[in-house]
């Protein structure tokens, strides 16, 4: 920790210069992401000099425009609509009109995966999809746009169909008639549900949908992922139970199933936590204590020491599983140090934030294009497999945001309360 003249903690938080770097670094992220939506009016992913991807890796072609790529993008330039950059509010609107005119289904309700300019191309209906749906919805809600329709309808489907309130979490995936697509249920569908509920009580105020997200966090994080040492387990049988062994033959295949506990995610449970516990007037102790379990577990089990960076998940006996250094592992730390920060002011955590940050400037920004690099491999040398181009402005966007607020449930409602400028 640096200390100034008085001996008092100085903090790269609290640093003027810092703060304008994250900003400079915010603006730069909003700038090369705004080519997602072309001259079409459709959103694509994009390559590595900002161009519509025409693969997905080396072998996937991309066959139309995705509902992640449409919601995040919401999500994403309302945040930045609200700290008052120009043309962000455009790039909203037609994210909103994207997501009911294009993804939502008229006749059998929900939001299909993937559609191109003749219609659905996948119309599966996820839990992931329709929790960055919700998300949208609330973010722009937040920032002012008439999204009330959008959140409305996502949140009956949401209801309707994924919300087990038996279990206090979402069932997965069904295909477009409803017909539940496998006896399969996962906690990575659920943790970001977990944030959409609470941006969607943030924006709105319903308590009952905060209520929903401390109940997804205790049943993964206090009783799943506690009784596994906090290594959280990510794949589970339609009574939650664990499944363990899931994808062990696939470690360098499945990005959204990978094997093993996966490192990223304890890190971003680590942060939700504390914005759950926030949410609900902060009556459950154990949150902010499992908190700092899961960041303990994460960085003891997942920074390579050796040459920098997060391995993306390991063995349950703390063994690499994939050795690989993704982009968004490291913006997830980046985000929980800052909010354990600023929870417990313990130095182990400004020291952890400057390490990602380090890791992050040195190895994964792209300063001549724009964006972030995604994948690297155990050494930090680029790797064009699981990931391809500039796949994500949301994980390296709140990397830049989330340390300059204070934390609180949501970004969007952090923005928003905000003292006005004097």
């Amino acid at each position: 920790m640096i200390s100034n003249d008085s001996g008092a903690p100085r903090t790269w938080m609290a640093s003027h210069t810092h703060r304008s770097w994250l900003l400079g670094q915010a603006q730069r992220l909003f700038d090369f992401f705004r080519s997602s939506l072309g001259e079409d009016g459709r959103f694509a992913d994009l390559d590595d000099d900002g161009r519509p991807v025409q693969f997905r890796d080396a072998t996937q072609s991309v066959p139309g425009q995705r509902l992640l790529t449409v919601a995040r993008a919401v999500h994403c330039y309302s945040l930045g609509e609200m700290l008052g950059v120009p043309g962000c509010a455009s790039i909203v609107e037609h994210g909103l009109r994207a997501l009911w005119d294009e993804h939502r289904d008229p006749k059998s309700g929900g939001y299909v995966q993937i559609v191109d300019a003749t219609g659905p191309v996948d119309g599966t209906k996820s839990a992931y999809g329709h929790a960055f749906v919700l998300l949208a919805a609330s973010s722009a809600l937040t920032a002012g746009h008439d999204a009330r329709g959008l959140f409305e309808d996502v949140r009956a489907v949401i209801d309707e169909h994924f919300w087990s309130d038996q279990d206090g979490a979402a069932r997965e995936a069904f295909a477009g008639d409803w017909d539940e697509l496998e006896p399969y249920r996962g906690a990575n569908a659920n943790m970001h549900l977990c944030e959409a509920f609470l941006a969607a009580a943030d924006a709105t105020g319903d308590e009952a949908l905060a209520e929903r997200a401390a109940r997804i966090a205790q049943l993964l994080i206090d009783r799943h992922a506690r009784a596994h040492a906090w290594m959280l387990p990510e794949h589970y049988d339609t009574a939650w139970q664990p499944l363990l062994g899931y994808n062990r033959d696939r470690t360098d295949y499945d990005l959204f199933r990978p094997y093993g506990a996966t490192i990223g995610h304890m890190l971003e449970w680590s942060r939700l936590l504390p914005s759950a516990w926030i949410a609900t007037g902060k009556s459950d102790a154990w949150m902010p204590q499992a908190a700092v379990e899961l960041f303990a577990a994460a960085v003891r089990l997942g920074w390579d020491n050796e040459h920098g960076g997060l391995g993306f998940t390991v063995d349950w006996d703390g063994s690499p599983a994939n050795p690989d250094h993704y982009w968004w592992p490291i913006a997830e730390g980046i985000s929980a140090s800052a909010f354990l920060l600023h929870l417990t002011a313990e130095p182990l955590y400004e020291e952890w934030y400057r390490r990602f940050w380090d890791f992050a400037g040195f190895h994964l920004i792209d300063y001549a294009r724009g964006g972030w690099y995604p994948e690297l491999g155990p050494t930090n040398r680029r790797k064009v497999g699981l990931w391809y181009g500039k796949p994500d402005l949301y994980h390296a966007l709140q990397s830049c945001l989330l340390p300059l607020l204070t934390p609180a449930p949501s970004l969007a409602g952090a923005l928003k309360d905000l003292p006005p400028v004097t």
